[in-house]
């Protein structure tokens, strides 16, 4: 067997719509890291995927008679415009079933290469299956997107293009493994050739099934799956796909989506590209790895496997990044409600950057505040700064680890103001701009002072230039015409928000 798909990627037929992509070096995750990383740009493909390989391999060893039936295929994507293009080089019908959870961007892609689109089911498995029963109905041939001989000496092409490219000087190939069709390929010739090479798979915490199935030593189906990183987003690898891996793969490391968030800025910042999260899974292992092993100054290969993301999923990488990379700590912590505490809790953290802070009176002695900070000395730093909170007094919560508070909580801070209470009379609303840089919100707390109380507070740093501060202050009415006044002096950027709609409606009181 091994002999067999050694010979089978070498006659590998890939380049008459894939490129050989370029093995790139990483140099400043690579000197973060103190190992040599490179990537090898597999978003660079005209489908901005790996899964063209494998797709067209499978479609051009079909015999005229046969391949004129046209193809299918069931697939959440990339392997979608895979099979689409390469059916379209052929001159050949193609029908693509994909969920109807597909993002969008892929839906177009397949609809511009020109195949026919099926949508059927939430996930793929049961798109898998209408493909199967379009096949028998239609007559037409199934390509697997991961467990087929040619698919995976398609993605193999991969391997053999990175011994060209390092002369087989490396040390270990990080790998994203979905169904195991290119971990497959891609271990299987570099094994045969270069044994000491390390091939580490990379997974997703929450779609683990090579993990699974290697540790169980068959394979195994998962009950459920993340979606967050939908290109890899498998219950059950291929039987020939494990097999291989069996036999060439030495490690599963499992990563975050948080550590996923945190590889695409990664990659964005050595290459000024956007991977899609699977894509960017090798990166995440390769961090995760080192941070738990002695390796220095080697040679280490991360396939990014592709770019399609949708836009308005960069919202969400670019929240979870710094915690991904523990480049941010969120924290709860308890201080007084009374005025002058908040500038006292900033002056307790200095002049580290505060990256959120967000808070809504509720008319109790105590007041509990959801705050960020930016690190840079990562898991010590952290703890770090909590001890010294709580050596200043405050009772402190972390919550960098805390998936509720990350993905929801820090989002539904708030509320109407306590009816009857000070707040219902005396609160105006008020949103400010102020240059952004160290230490700017504690100046800006300084400029505010201590004479009015602070019942409302929400400020995120989004790397602008300005930081905005949405800002509930108690004035009563015989002091409202000083408070202006002080406004004014401060030079700082505002506007009146107290009639706003939004704020009555739910903040007000």
């Amino acid at each position: 067997m091994s002999d067999d798909y050694l010979q089978r990627i070498l006659k590998a037929r890939v380049y008459d719509v894939a490129i050989e992509s370029p093995l790139e070096a990483a140099p400043r995750l690579s000197q973060r890291l103190r190992n040599r990383v490179l990537f090898k740009r597999e978003d660079l493909q005209p489908v901005f995927s790996f899964k063209l390989r494998g797709a067209y391999n499978k479609i051009a060893q079909l015999s005229p008679g046969v391949a004129a039936r046209g193809v299918i295929c069931a697939s959440a994507g990339n392997h979608a415009q895979g099979v689409a293009l390469a059916a379209r080089h052929r001159g050949i019908p193609a029908v693509v079933v994909m969920p109807r959870t597909t993002p969008a961007i892929k839906l177009q892609a397949v609809c511009e290469l020109g195949a026919e689109i099926v949508l059927h089911g939430d996930i793929y498995d049961a798109a898998y299956e209408h493909a199967l029963a379009i096949t028998r109905e239609r007559h037409l041939v199934f390509v697997h997107p991961f467990d087929d001989v040619d698919v995976i000496a398609g993605q193999g092409t991969i391997g053999m293009e990175i011994v060209r490219q390092t002369g087989g000087e490396l040390d270990a190939v990080f790998v994203p493994v979905g169904g195991g069709g290119l971990i497959a390929g891609v271990g299987a010739f570099i094994k045969q050739l270069y044994p000491h090479v390390k091939i580490i798979g990379v997974e997703p915490e929450d779609s683990a099934a090579m993990y699974e199935s290697l540790r169980a030593g068959k394979r195994v189906t998962l009950e459920r799956v993340g979606l967050f990183a939908d290109g890899v987003a498998v219950r059950r690898v291929g039987e020939q796909s494990f097999a291989l891996a069996q036999r060439y793969v030495d490690e599963i490391v499992l990563v975050s989506t948080d550590e996923i968030c945190a590889a695409i800025q990664d990659i964005f910042e050595d290459t000024r590209s956007i991977s899609e999260p699977a894509g960017a899974l090798a990166v995440a292992g390769i961090k995760q790895h080192l941070a738990r092993s002695d390796w220095r100054d080697q040679r280490l290969v991360a396939i990014n496997s592709g770019a399609n993301l949708n836009f308005d999923r960069l919202r969400h990488v670019a929240e979870r990044a710094d915690i991904g990379a523990e480049r941010e700590a969120l924290l709860a912590v308890e201080i007084p409600e009374q005025p002058g505490s908040f500038l006292q809790f900033c002056e307790a953290v200095g002049q580290r950057s505060i990256t959120e802070f967000n808070y809504r009176g509720q008319g109790s002695d105590r007041a509990r505040i959801f705050v960020g900070f930016g690190l840079s000395g990562g898991h010590d730093e952290r703890l770090a700064v909590i001890a010294q909170l709580r050596a200043a007094g405050y009772a402190v919560t972390d919550m960098s680890g805390n998936e509720i508070a990350k993905l929801h909580i820090r989002y539904m801070i708030g509320g109407h103001a306590p009816p009857g209470s000070e707040h219902s009379h005396d609160e105006l609303l008020y949103r400010f701009e102020f240059p952004e840089r160290p230490g700017a919100l504690l100046r800006f707390l300084q400029a505010i002072g201590t004479s009015w109380n602070i019942s409302l507070f929400h400020y995120r740093n989004h790397g602008s230039d300005y930081g905005r501060v949405l800002a509930g202050i108690e004035v009563p009415k015989a002091e409202r015409a000083e408070f202006l006044r002080h406004l004014n002096e401060l030079h700082y950027h505002y506007s009146d928000e107290s009639a706003n709609p939004a704020y009555r409606m739910f903040l007000g009181a």
